[in-house]
């Protein structure tokens, strides 16, 4: 199992302070300094996104994709080796040079953006965005205002695919990272999309997670 403990040492301390997003950059730059870890960061493309794609294959000419908080690229990466005309942000600028380093010949136009305050000019413009990893990182107080910047990304006929830890109503929240609800997840809905599938499911982690794996469109 990924160490966890400096990722959740440093969400506490931020909540305090009144920002619950400032410290993945802190994060980040104690992993670039090789003091810390960051738990999401695989060093490949999510398996559950791969897996989505092997069933569910798209046709990608002249499409664009989003990577919502992407991290060190990897989804991006592949998102962009399918073909997608890919764009990708993260909150941390850290995070954004070491993916820039990592892919020096790449397509994707990697950004350093905060998801509660990105560029007007992007919404309702991708065919295709991808969130795994965020929401549930995030307090539940903010949450639903999340999944509504996430959804206004999608244009008319644009997907959002969406994988996060999951849980029932009445289980316990537990720690960073905290598993959404089936009601959390109807926050897509809410924003206007349409639910076109949803699964739950266990992963291959050890031990293995619960997931819930969301696929929604706009009308």
């Amino acid at each position: 199992m990924t160490d966890r403990k400096r990722a959740r040492e440093l969400a506490a301390e931020y909540a305090q302070k009144g920002d619950p997003t400032g410290w993945f950059d802190v994060l980040y730059k104690e992993a670039e300094a090789g003091k810390s870890v960051v738990p999401w960061a695989d060093r490949g493309a999510n398996p559950g996104l791969i897996e989505f794609w092997r069933a569910n294959p798209q046709a990608t000419d002249g499409k664009k994709s989003l990577v919502i908080a992407c991290g060190l690229g990897d989804d991006a990466e592949q998102l962009a080796a399918w073909g997608f005309d890919t764009t990708a942000f993260d909150i941390s600028e850290t995070a954004i040079q070491m993916a820039r380093k990592r892919f020096p010949h790449s397509k994707v136009n990697y950004l350093a953006a905060d998801l509660f305050r990105t560029p007007a000019e992007w919404e309702r413009k991708f065919d295709f965005v991808f969130e795994a990893n965020t929401v549930q990182a995030l307090p539940a107080g903010i949450r639903p205002a999340a999944i509504r910047r996430i959804a206004a990304f999608a244009r008319p006929g644009g997907r959002v695919l969406a994988i996060v830890r999951g849980r029932e109503l009445d289980e316990p929240e537990g720690e960073l990272p905290w598993p959404l609800t089936r009601v959390e997840m109807n926050e897509f809905v809410c924003a206007g999309l349409k639910e076109v599938a949803f699964e739950d499911y266990f992963d291959n982690e050890d031990p293995p997670a619960r997931r819930f794996r969301g696929l929604y469109t706009r009308p």
